[in-house]
């Protein structure tokens, strides 16, 4: 009897407040039309108008014309209009309609806006999480639960709280409720009963973790082979299979990128997390690749990237800070100088990359993806370079020959005495006291008087042929490494001075003198450039240049010069030796005086001439052997 009380109770109420409801809608919209009214004055004006299966469309838009109103019908609205209105105000007429057919009106501005009444969804009802009957004994390990239609992700916290042991969950069953009452059984055996009475499943990890995920129901393929059954996702042109061993296979055709993310995570049971909505659509084919690796090919060459952070994998934009990582990458065997000018420009987007010379390392700031792609590229080049150890030996011979014959005779201002050098060489003065004695025994003999000379008179007799050799040798030792120069230098300096005569005033000139002693260098310079090629062999460019003096036209003049060049660009083995020779100067100067036609007449030219021969020759040779040490 009190249950059908009950039931009356509750069917007067509802019927009664529906009628309440609706009139109060009613009620603000029939306020609302009063109010509009007082800025259109046309809605309370008056109409005298009968129509007969019009529909609702061309009703109120004659309606609207006749009284300067600005209305909006939904062209979705399927309402024939059979009425007669007289001496009623248009509002009033608008009123009418709203009522009669389920109508609303909607204001923006001044312009009324009629489309089908859509009631207001219900409020869902929040969850009032009830006090968990969830005890844990840390000395036994033991746990008790006792539950009845609670929030599974409400009880993991409140076991992992009580516990202190980290229990996760799979993104698709943290809204799951569940029933279950244990008491006092060890924690492990206690989850696995929770999630057998929930049809779940709980797998403990190496890393103390407990991962609650649903139970996949286990099939084989054509082949035999076992295959997880995921539930399928209902998406046109993707296809997705998931492997046992945590491998997926997706083929993808015109799909939204934000779809094929969520529907491999979920299919995958993974942990994730959106920063931002991913944008734009993916036609692909991965087959058995891992979670990361499958991330990897869809996010490659997008702007937006993922970062694993406590099996919770982070999805968004590569510039949002939570993605953003900075390691330190570390050189082994190259210098980090210039490191950074050498990685391409493409890899460098969007990743800021400074040099720690201190530590030989990179710091590098960007997306992690961005960042393991420069990382391999640095290991590529990242390798033992060569030092090139090189053995020069300059060899610099000179050899000169130097031969003086004639007689010279003459008078001096006053007079010489006989004296020189008979061996090895001839270079005699014979004085006019010698002179005359020689003539004397000639005269003695009675067939020819030459008489005597005067006491100034003096004749010189020279033969004798000078012979020179200069052998020059260093063995200096260069070293670089791969691809740099490696430069020697040997010379030596002279002076020379030089003077300038200033004249300053013009009424009371004035001659200032400046003496200045300036340098000239003549130097042997050897420039080689190494790169080793990976058969062992050294290609090597050679540059020497050799410049020396002359004879000065003068004391104080500067002195001549002379140069030699030559380049070279030749390919050796390792430890093995090359000579680079050619660099060879000769030089012949023959000079003489005598008395006219009998300086040239044969042997007879050696009593009315004087001859001076000079022969040079000069050879410059250079021995290069390189070493190549790792």
């Amino acid at each position: 009897m009190k249950i059908k009380l009950w039931f009356f109770f509750c069917l007067f109420l509802w019927l009664f407040a529906r009628p309440a409801i609706a009139q109060d809608r009613f009620t603000t919209l029939d306020n609302t039309l009063t109010a509009l009214s007082k800025d259109v004055p046309g809605l309370n004006e008056k109409v005298e108008l009968s129509v007969n299966n019009v529909s609702i469309q061309e009703f109120i838009r004659g309606l609207a014309a006749a009284h300067n109103l600005n209305v909006s019908v939904d062209p979705n609205l399927r309402l024939s209009i059979i009425n007669n209105f007289s001496n009623a105000t248009v509002a009033d007429v608008f009123l009418f309609l709203c009522r009669q057919y389920d109508l609303d009106i909607t204001l923006i501005g001044n312009i009324m806006s009629i489309a089908k009444y859509t009631p207001p969804a219900k409020e869902a009802e929040a969850y009032k999480p009830r006090v968990l009957k969830i005890s844990y004994n840390p000395q036994t390990d033991f746990l008790t639960l006792d539950l009845k239609k609670d929030s599974l992700f409400e009880v993991v916290k409140e076991i992992t709280r009580k516990s202190m042991k980290n229990v996760v969950l799979s993104p698709d069953i943290q809204d799951k409720l569940v029933s279950v009452f244990i008491q006092n059984r060890p924690f492990l055996n206690t989850l696995q009963k929770l999630a057998f009475a929930n049809d779940l499943k709980v797998t403990p990890t190496d890393d103390n973790f407990y991962l609650i995920e649903k139970q996949q129901p286990e099939g084989k393929t054509a082949q035999g082979k076992e295959q997880k059954i995921s539930p399928k996702i209902p998406s046109e042109g993707l296809d997705i299979r998931v492997e046992k061993d945590e491998s997926v296979t997706v083929n993808a055709n015109n799909v939204a990128l934000k779809d094929v993310i969520i529907a491999v995570t979920s299919e995958m049971l993974k942990n994730y997390f959106l920063f931002t909505d991913i944008k734009g659509n993916a036609t692909f084919y991965v087959e058995n690749a891992a979670y990361e690796d499958f991330l990897n090919y869809v996010f490659n060459g997008t702007e937006y990237t993922f970062k694993k952070q406590d099996n919770v994998y982070l999805i968004g934009e590569r510039k949002l800070e939570g993605l953003r990582t900075t390691e330190l990458v570390q050189l082994q065997y190259r210098t980090v100088e210039k490191i950074k000018d050498n990685i391409p420009a493409d890899l460098k987007q969007g990743v800021d990359i400074q040099e720690f010379i201190e530590l030989n390392s990179l710091i590098m700031s960007g997306s992690l993806p961005r960042i393991n792609e420069i990382k391999q590229f640095v290991r590529d080049i990242d390798r033992v370079v060569p030092v090139i150890v090189i053995d020069v030996m300059i060899v610099d011979s000179k050899k000169t020959k130097t031969k003086t014959t004639g007689i010279e005779a003459g008078l001096s201002q006053e007079a010489k005495e006989t004296g020189g050098t008979i061996f090895p060489k001839l270079d005699i003065t014979l004085s006019s006291s010698s002179l005359n004695e020689l003539i004397e025994s000639f005269n003695g003999f009675g067939l020819v008087n030459l008489g005597k000379v005067t006491p100034n008179f003096y004749l010189s007799l020279k033969l004798l042929e000078e012979n020179g050799f200069l052998d020059m040798r260093s063995t200096p030792k260069l070293a670089t490494i791969n691809g740099h120069e490696a430069n020697l230098s040997i010379g030596k300096t002279e002076y020379y001075l030089e003077t300038s005569n200033n004249v300053i005033g013009t009424q009371n000139p004035q001659n200032i003198i400046t003496q200045q002693y300036k340098s000239v260098n003549a130097d042997l310079t050897v420039t080689i450039k190494p790169i080793v090629s990976g058969d062992d062999y050294v290609t090597l460019e050679i540059t020497v240049e050799q410049s020396d003096f002359t004879v000065r036209i003068s004391p104080n003049a500067p002195p001549g010069s002379v140069k030699r060049k030559f380049k070279s660009l030749i390919r050796v083995k390792n430890e093995e030796m090359v000579l680079l020779g050619g660099l060879e100067e000769m030089k012949t100067d023959d000079t003489g005086s005598g008395v006219p036609f009998l300086s040239r007449i044969p042997v007879i030219k050696w009593l009315f001439s004087s001859r001076t021969r000079v022969k040079n020759n000069a050879k410059l040779n250079i021995f290069i052997k390189p070493t190549v040490i790792y």
